[in-house]
């Protein structure tokens, strides 16, 4: 069962993510943290297999997490989480610091399920 931290400042998108990963079957969300300085603070307590994190957020935003999180740990696998407009070189940004993949809302489960797969298929 691999064990996921999710990133979201939106407790509904949130737990959406969430549902839709713990439904599925095979995964664990282990923690739901509100924004960056949470999401690393929590990867280096928990060492999840994957960080499924919202790019914008408020207090440390999902890029610098992200740098945070691949400073501590280069193999760590992150999918960034993108809310449609406004954000396209922000998410350009995060694939060229190291995120994994890059998934869109609102979520489709098909496209979810299939980029988490996929990701946690690759080397760390």
């Amino acid at each position: 069962m691999a064990r996921i931290l999710v990133v979201d400042d939106s407790l509904a998108a949130g737990r959406q993510l969430e549902r839709l990963l713990v439904e599925q079957g095979s995964h664990d969300v282990i923690h739901h943290a509100r924004n960056g300085a949470e999401a690393v603070k929590q990867f280096v307590a928990d060492a999840p297999e994957l960080v499924m994190m919202d790019i914008v957020m408020p207090v440390m935003d999902g890029l610098q997490a992200l740098r945070a999180i691949l400073g501590r740990d280069a193999g760590a696998r992150v999918i960034m989480v993108s809310s449609v407009g406004g954000v396209g070189e922000k998410v350009n940004e995060a694939l060229r610091l190291g995120a994994r993949a890059v998934v869109s809302k609102p979520f489709e489960a098909e496209e979810v399920l299939a980029t988490v797969e996929r990701v946690l298929a690759e080397e760390s």
